[in-house]
């Protein structure tokens, strides 16, 4: 009964966990606040607050169960939107910041776990390719919707996009509270004497062939993901303001994201019959492919035309990500699932944040940043992502990407 209820809310929680109203103004919020600088340095604040707690917040949903950590989760998400919407100045944002990156991290590996155990429990473990997918749709739902209309919000009041988030965590956090730990778990944690044994499980995992490709392809795309997130908005205010538009930013911004949005749903419609038709190896290669082009448009052009390729940034994650969930949960044990996948997202932050450092480095110190910034940080990536994407396709021919090869 508990893992059924499970399944049915599951959508709803990741509903509610990505209506982020503030996604479309965030970057031109604190850089009008502060400088475009410290934009970039907020967004590193989240990803280096999120790493402190991502391996730790893994152990303790393992150790202690899934049900608790979400709960943890969504209180530090509702503290993240107040903030957010009551606080002011550096000190403040960096606060929320790191709130939010808390409130993810507990989130991580936890949620797609107590999805695939519940799905477990109800003897229905062969849909977690269909179950993936569809919180995929509920998820990009949400931030289309959020996307445009916090874009609109923002011109009755610059703050009311993150209220209006705060309250949908509010939503998320009673989503949560109505979800049952998986009953093949109670009782099953690993007693603290036996820490051996969950360690030996992550050495196993971290040390599968399989498992490596997907954890390096995971990291590179979380990056690679979150580019156009962050050198988006100002590319966006550039373009604008060649033909003196730049005062319809926040609203354009929240349009483009939110055509992005759906333009994911509908590709997630396609990226079954696409992953069957040419195999589980290719359509990530693919999907990877496409997010390293998208870097080297955005740096080769400030022209409005390459907007339209923003279109397609979440295009790639809806041909990965579901198909990574579904191919990595067999392959871990129970007793070091969050572990594991919280340690994968602590490295992708890390590595991310750490890039966003050097990119920080060489940005505007005051107001906007103009092409010329963008294009020489994202031409840099787009360098680095071929060359790895070459690896990764060779190394994939030799690997049992597929299952059953």
């Amino acid at each position: 009964m508990g893992a059924a209820r499970n399944i049915r809310l599951y959508p709803w929680f990741k509903f509610f966990q990505n209506l982020t109203f503030w996604q479309a103004i965030w970057f031109l919020f604190f850089q009008g606040r502060l400088s475009a600088a410290e934009a970039v340095i907020f967004y590193a604040i989240y990803d280096i607050a999120t790493t402190l707690l991502e391996v730790p917040s893994g152990y303790f949903s393992d150790r202690f169960g899934r049900r608790v950590t979400l709960i943890l989760s969504g209180g530090f998400m509702v503290l993240a939107g107040v903030l957010l919407t009551l606080g002011d100045g550096f000190l403040a944002f960096a606060m929320a910041q790191g709130a939010l990156g808390a409130g993810m991290a507990f989130a991580s590996g936890t949620d797609t776990a107590l999805l695939y155990e519940s799905l477990t429990d109800t003897g229905r473990s062969d849909e977690v390719e269909a179950q993936e997918v569809r919180a995929w749709r509920f998820s990009f739902a949400a931030l289309a919707l959020s996307a445009l209309s916090g874009g609109l919000a923002s011109l009755i009041w610059e703050r009311l996009p993150f209220l209006l988030s705060a309250l949908a965590y509010g939503a998320m956090l009673l989503v949560i509270l109505r979800l049952s730990e998986p009953s093949h778990r109670d009782g099953t944690a690993v007693p603290q004497g036996d820490e051996a044994l969950r360690l030996g499980s992550l050495k196993r995992a971290l040390l599968h062939p399989v498992l490596i490709w997907l954890f390096l392809l995971g990291v590179l795309m979380y990056g690679f993901s979150h580019l156009p997130f962050i050198f988006g908005q100002p590319f966006i205010l550039q373009a604008l303001e060649t033909r003196g538009l730049e005062a319809a930013a926040p609203l354009v911004s929240g349009a483009v994201t939110t055509v992005m949005m759906l333009v994911s749903v509908v590709a997630s419609w396609g990226a079954v019959p696409l992953r069957n038709r040419i195999g589980l190896p290719a359509i990530l290669i693919l999907a990877f492919g496409i997010q390293v082009l998208l870097a080297g448009v955005l740096a080769a052009t400030a022209s409005l035309v390459a907007v339209v390729f923003l279109f397609l940034r979440m295009v790639p994650d809806a041909m990965s990500r579901p198909f990574i969930m579904a191919r990595i949960q067999p392959l871990l044990n129970d007793d070091a699932r969050a572990t594991y996948l919280s340690l994968r997202s602590l490295v992708a932050r890390l590595a991310f944040a750490g890039s966003l450092l050097v990119a920080a480095g060489v940005a505007s110190p005051d107001g906007t940043m103009p092409h010329e910034e963008i294009s020489r940080i994202l031409t840099w990536y787009a360098g680095a992502g071929l060359l790895a994407l070459v690896v990764l396709a060779g190394a994939a021919r030799h690997l049992p990407i597929e299952p059953g090869d």
